[in-house]
């Protein structure tokens, strides 16, 4: 572990804008202080002086996880943008050792996810197509470990290099140690204090196979694992396709759900799924409900259904009145901003949800954004 900040010049800091600004549920109040920070180190260094100055820090990248209060953040808020992608040969390979062609990318925290997606597919690096169009920046993926279409990042993750608050220098953490779970991590278990993580994502570094069956965006995908997507195709699950072809077939997925962003689109002002899908003992799966068998013996259901049947339509709350939220009329998954809405607005109606479900079918849905000075 390198202790110690990185030697860097001390980034100016500002007072601080609405929150609503840096996040896709355009909500939050203002920041008590703002520092940008576009390196790896600079984003080290920045975390580093708040804590050192007994600051509250809350560190955003494109804000698609966040919930903050209409209060805001009393603290410093440092926005990791950029900072760069390299490329390598892997050193070892994965046949006895040896070198096979594999090439390890490292990426810097405020990268855009999407733009590091495109070019995987562009290069022919299978791993992440599935991954297309999850707003954000690369650094909250392994928070979260960050799925869809049945692909996560933890397939592909090989190291996370991270600046650690608790013992002040950095660490870096292989795949195996990042204790990844269903949309979870060591980083998003282990707390700094109650505002964020002992853990700042500084760069993430992911493996891939050489391409197989043509360059570029011809190459053949990962196999595809969930069972829309590899129907949007026209292929079996567990089949491959190329990976141009999968990254359109997600877009386009996601587009229908109001998942990929649009200034225009009320329905993309969310941020994202609300709630992740619960994982319960088998004799609790209602009747008729999606069922996923665990290896713990547990059961993942899904928690659009389990809205849906509680008697929340897609647009419900839209009939309301001087309607500022409701859940997105694409998707029952997503609470979105119709405009002018409030934190409060939004947390009422994740609470109606939330309480519908656990009268309807006994089971309690838990929230996958971060929530920043408020909870359901």
């Amino acid at each position: 572990m390198r202790r110690g900040p990185p030697s860097v010049p001390e980034q100016p800091s500002t007072p601080g804008p609405r929150l609503a600004d840096l996040t896709t549920l355009r909500l939050g109040g203002p920041a008590g202080r703002y520092v940008a920070a576009t390196t790896p180190e600079e984003l080290a260094q920045a975390v580093a002086a708040a804590d050192a100055a007994g600051e509250a820090v809350l560190v955003v990248g494109g804000g698609s996880n966040l919930v903050v209060a209409d209060e805001g953040f009393p603290g410093t808020v440092v926005h990791a943008t950029g900072g760069g992608v390299r490329v390598e040969l892997a050193a070892e390979g994965s046949v006895g050792g040896s070198v096979d062609g594999s090439v390890e990318v490292t990426v810097a925290a405020g990268e855009d996810w999407d733009g590091f997606v495109a070019r995987a597919v562009a290069e022919g690096w299978a791993g992440v197509e599935a991954l297309s169009g999850i707003p954000g920046t690369v650094g909250a993926t392994p928070v979260q470990n960050v799925g869809a279409y049945g692909q996560e990042v933890a397939q592909t993750i090989a190291r996370v290099r991270v600046w650690d608050r608790t013992l002040r220098g950095e660490r870096t953490f292989t795949g195996a140690e990042c204790r990844f779970g269903y949309r979870h991590s060591r980083f998003k278990a282990d707390r700094y204090d109650a505002w964020g993580s002992r853990h700042v994502v500084l760069e993430v570094t992911f493996r891939f196979a050489p391409p197989v069956g043509g360059p570029g965006e011809h190459a053949a995908s990962a196999p595809v694992a969930y069972a829309e997507l590899a129907r949007t195709l026209g292929v079996e699950v567990g089949q491959r396709a190329p990976l141009g072809e999968v990254r359109a077939a997600v877009l386009g997925l996601r587009r229908g759900k109001g998942m990929v962003l649009d200034a225009a689109d009320h329905d993309t002002w969310s941020a994202g799924s609300f709630f992740t899908n619960p994982f319960v003992e088998p004799d609790r799966v209602p009747a008729g409900a999606p069922s996923y068998p665990q290896p713990d013996g547990r059961v993942k259901t899904s928690a659009a259904w389990l809205i849906e049947h509680a008697g929340f339509a897609k647009g419900h709350g839209l009939d309301r009145p001087g309607a500022r939220v409701s859940l997105s009329t694409k998707h029952t998954l997503a609470l979105t901003n119709r405009g002018g809405a409030s934190t409060a607005d939004l947390l009422d109606l994740a609470r109606e949800v939330r309480e519908g479900v656990r009268a309807a079918f006994g089971i309690e849905l838990v929230n996958e954004p971060v929530t920043v000075g408020c909870a359901l």
